[in-house]
């Protein structure tokens, strides 16, 4: 398989994971338009409303409306975006934190809702939804073999907090058909996935984005690794593509002493806002290392940057993603919004990491990452040219630089067999390794039935059965991999994806973290 054909669904999923940004919500009044030869502003309205009302054919003069948006947003810069209604409520649920609904991980699986597994504690566990139901109807509201766009789906299942609603549910392990009724209620969606412990005394926390809700899961989350024994911390930024810059400037302020900067802002008329720590800090003292990539971005580049320009701890991985803009949001009367770049943020030592955006078009900018394995920088650190122009200094004298994401203390290479690193990408970032394990353990759920965690390791251990079923899998969904080389590591991933779901998510990253090349150099570095 030709690479570009595995980065395209990927990087589709991380650019819309890099549109969440820094929340700020301004509401503009709407001005009548003022038609004045002196103000250009004007011809916009001036043209909507003449083709509205002149065209000779009907059009859609809201499409017209949101393409122009479009355009004007594609001639600033890559996160001055427009967010059409139909998106604009998933995302503001991604960054509030929760929604109101029924409460399950579930996908399509040949035209029917399937439930992977019912949230814990969510109206769906409560009311007795079991991993492998199939959800049918919905208030009589028929939901199989119908290809629902994603969007009519979510309506269905979403409601008022406290409303009831009768799912029709076919149960394949009893062969059967029931009606369940229960009330909707608020689900959370988890910003940190898990705290663990990954050595007698240094604990693991995973951030998957920057939410409303992220500071109080990690701290949480810390005060937990703390009562186990944790003086020294983990902080895994991977793959986190940002959310709100605050979110991270606290979690930053509890490992920095009273006074040091956190980051600072600079707008167009030369504002400064500066972000300093404050004496609250609860881990001061304690070992951190943060665990970065090409993918983390933002909000997560801000926390890796304030531990490293005040030597506060390592920096361990892959240069991140290289986005140094500040956005601010605002909200339109249809549920749509732009979210407009309206600063710069620079690290404590005064370097903006944004890359440039200059060069190329947007496709480019957000594809960095093939340029990047095409020199060579994603398996040596030697290969990541960085300008000496921008070179910066720590308190320390260390070196640091600017220009294009940070540049980790402790480089790790890209995991995997080099030449076939889309094996390593299908199995960390696309969907299709849960779909397979969804769809294996629904042939025979009574096969892992009552088994303990260290009896499953020993079955899923002592046999290729899955690893030969995932290679045809691919080959049914037309991917042809070469997975012979990387044999282990494919085995492991498929092994944590079936706790995840068997068990739960601390299962898998107990499973994944065990052999993870950032985590042992992290540990290795004591």
């Amino acid at each position: 398989m030709k690479r570009s054909a595995i980065y395209i669904p990927i990087l589709f999923f991380f650019t819309l994971a890099l549109g969440v940004i820094l929340g700020g919500y301004l509401n503009f009044p709407i001005e009548k338009p003022l038609l004045s030869k002196n103000n250009p502003k004007g011809k916009l309205n001036k043209l909507i409303d003449f083709i509205d009302n002149e065209y000779v054919d009907n059009v859609n003069t809201d499409s017209i409306v949101d393409l122009t948006v479009n355009s004007i947003l594609e001639k600033l810069d890559p996160h001055s975006v427009y967010i059409p209604p139909s998106e604009q409520t998933s995302v503001a649920e991604s960054m509030k934190g929760d929604f109101v609904g029924i409460g399950v991980n579930f996908y399509m699986y040949k035209d029917t809702v399937a439930v992977i597994m019912p949230l814990v504690d969510g109206p769906s566990a409560k009311a007795g939804i079991l991993p492998g139901d199939r959800i049918l109807s919905v208030n009589n509201y028929k939901l199989f073999g119908r290809k629902l766009p994603t969007d009519s789906l979510f309506s269905k299942l979403k409601g008022q907090e406290g409303s009831p609603v009768e799912l029709t549910i076919f149960r394949k392990t009893e062969n059967r058909k029931l009606k369940i009724k229960l009330n909707r209620g608020v689900v959370p969606i988890k910003s940190v996935d898990v705290a663990v412990m990954v050595s007698p005394n240094t604990g693991y926390i995973k951030i998957n984005r920057f939410a409303e809700t992220t500071y109080r899961e990690f701290m949480a989350g810390l005060q937990k690794l703390q009562e186990l024994g944790a003086n020294s911390v983990i902080i895994d930024v991977r793959e986190n593509g940002g959310g709100y810059m605050e979110m991270a400037a606290k979690i930053a302020d509890e490992f920095l002493g009273d006074g040091q900067m956190i980051v600072f802002l600079k707008n167009k008329k030369g504002r400064v806002d500066n972000n300093y720590a404050t004496s609250e800090g609860s881990f001061e003292d304690g070992k951190v290392a943060v665990l970065i990539d090409e993918n983390s971005a933002s909000a997560s580049e801000i926390l890796a940057g304030a531990i490293q320009d005040n030597d506060r701890g390592l920096i361990v991985g892959r240069r991140s993603f290289g986005k140094g803009l500040v956005q601010r949001e605002m909200n339109f009367d249809d549920g749509s919004a732009v979210r407009l770049t309206i600063a710069r943020y620079y690290t404590p030592t005064g370097r903006s990491i944004q890359k440039s955006y200059k060069k190329g078009d947007e496709a480019a900018y957000f594809n960095e990452f093939g340029k990047r394995f095409e020199n060579g920088e994603l398996y040596e650190k030697d290969s990541i040219k960085m300008a000496d122009t921008l070179k910066f200094r720590t308190p320390k004298g260390n070196i640091v630089y600017g220009g294009g994401g940070i540049v980790p203390d402790v480089f790790v290479p890209l995991e995997g067999k080099h030449g076939e690193e889309s094996v390593v990408y299908i199995m960390q970032q696309s969907g299709i390794v849960g779909h397979f394990a969804f769809e294996q353990i629904d042939k025979n759920r009574k096969l892992f039935k009552g088994l303990s965690f260290p009896q499953f390791l020993k079955q899923m251990n002592q046999t290729d059965l899955y690893f030969n079923n995932f290679h045809k899998y691919l080959l049914d969904n037309g991917v042809n991999l070469n997975m012979a080389n990387n044999k282990a590591l494919v085995k492991r991933y498929i092994a944590a994806e079936f706790a995840r779901q068997l068990f739960d998510e601390q299962k898998y990253y107990e499973i994944v973290l065990k052999e993870d090349p950032m985590v042992k150099a992290v540990l290795n570095a004591k």
